[in-house]
């Protein structure tokens, strides 16, 4: 009985053990305390702070620094000017912050477009006074009444090396494709002259934009090619055996598109090329009014060639298709053989297209060309050159220099007859 209790109470007694050591120990602590109070000395005292502090003189307070003072001594002096003494960009923490500052505009102020300096290799905007008359679908090109030409006026002037190899670049089909065209006006040299699509939406001012940035631009003449109208260049294309009033109705259209251009390049016309009277007629009609014909170079040549020695036009046919291949490695040899034509006549022309490959292949290809022994010229430039070289190539071989072949460059101008000089191409100072 007594050890099934025990075991009953085991865990009870377990529970309650540290209750019964926590009373232990205050009555302990109870018993000291009383025993202090009862046998302690009453005479202690509490520690207690003692002295009095005196005041400093007044004379000790002023800002001024004592005459002399110990070397174990710190004085701190205030500035003589009174001013408060911070760190520069270091914010104390207890100010107000301060509202920040409010500048007023200036009373006055000059439009953006006004700080930027002109560009310097800008063309002046087209049309000039004199050289134009209203058509049946806008303005058209003619001979100013002191006998100036378009070929002449909207080309870019040009002061180079008369003993450097120049080299001159069109690209075609500017106007169809925005990205591009932007690419070609913003990224290529101001050098390289750009033909744009009588098609294009908003001509004149791609035009504008493309002579602000210094280039020189032509417009394109659809022509009809062998497989027409399978192949169609479009609305306006100049036939081969088309009607003389149809086709300068159609001239007189594309001629009256936009302005500022200097010259009027091919877009096809392989067939159209062919055609002696129907390239007579295109050819005379720039020539009454002043402007030059650039072809690219495609299909044959000769027809061309002997058409613009009997009509006197202001004419050329360019050396190269720089992407009759698209390929960049095409393009970078075509373009190699530019330079090898350059040195070998001292004049080479080459046209293209606008595939991006061709913009950005030609960019490429202009950079350091002046330190490889070469410069860069507009077809203008190269018109001149390749007149003059006619010119006295004729005269040594004592022939009429007018009818003088010109082996497929800028033929002779015939107002040259007339005493319009237009020089040597280099240092016109026009």
């Amino acid at each position: 009985m007594t050890a099934a209790v025990l075991r009953h109470a085991a865990p009870l007694m377990t529970l309650r053990a540290p209750l019964f050591a926590g009373l232990g120990a205050a009555g302990l602590f109870a018993v000291l305390i009383l025993a202090i109070a009862i046998f302690g000395d009453s005479e202690i005292e509490t520690p207690a702070a003692r002295g009095e502090v005196d005041p400093l003189p007044a004379s000790t307070l002023t800002s001024a620094p004592p005459a002399e003072t110990s070397g174990d001594s710190i004085t701190f002096v205030e500035p003589d000017d009174g001013a408060e003494v911070s760190l520069d960009g270091v914010a104390d923490g207890f100010e107000t912050p301060a509202e920040p500052a409010v500048t007023e505009p200036p009373a006055t102020s000059a439009p953006a477009a006004a700080s930027t300096p002109a560009n310097p290799e800008a063309l002046p905007r087209a049309p000039f006074a004199g050289l134009t008359e209203r058509g049946p679908g806008g303005l058209l090109p003619i001979i100013g009444p002191n006998g100036e030409r378009v070929s002449r006026e909207y080309a870019r002037p040009f002061h180079g090396d008369p003993n450097t190899p120049m080299i001159a670049i069109v690209v075609g089909g500017m106007g169809l494709n925005p990205a591009v065209t932007e690419a070609a006006i913003d990224n290529l040299p101001p050098e390289v002259a750009l033909s744009f699509a009588p098609y294009a939406s908003d001509l004149q001012s791609w035009i504008d934009r493309a002579r602000a940035a210094g280039h020189e631009v032509l417009i394109e003449a659809p022509m009809e090619p062998f497989d027409y109208p399978n192949d169609d260049p479009g609305p306006h294309t100049l036939l081969a055996d088309g009607p003389a009033p149809e086709n300068e109705r159609r001239l007189a259209w594309i001629l009256s598109r936009t302005t500022g251009y200097f010259g009027v390049s091919n877009y096809l016309g392989a067939r159209f090329s062919t055609s002696a009277p129907a390239l007579t007629q295109v050819l005379e009609s720039l020539e009454r009014r002043g402007v030059a014909f650039l072809h690219d170079g495609n299909g044959r040549r000769s027809l061309i060639d002997s058409v613009g020695r009997s009509t006197g036009a202001l004419y050329a046919i360019a050396d190269r298709i720089v992407d009759e291949d698209p390929s960049p490695s095409s393009i970078d040899d075509r373009l190699l053989a530019l330079e090898a034509l350059a040195i070998q006549n001292g004049a080479a022309l080459g046209t293209g297209f606008a595939f991006p490959a061709t913009v950005e292949q030609i960019e490429a290809w202009s950079e350091g060309l002046d330190l490889r022994g070469y410069q860069l010229a507009p077809p203008s430039a190269v018109m001149a050159r390749r007149r003059l070289e006619a010119r006295l190539a004729a005269e040594a071989a004592g022939d009429d220099h007018t009818t003088a072949s010109t082996d497929h460059r800028w033929a002779e101008n015939s107002d040259e007859a007339q005493g319009d000089d237009y020089g040597d191409g280099y240092d016109d100072g026009h």
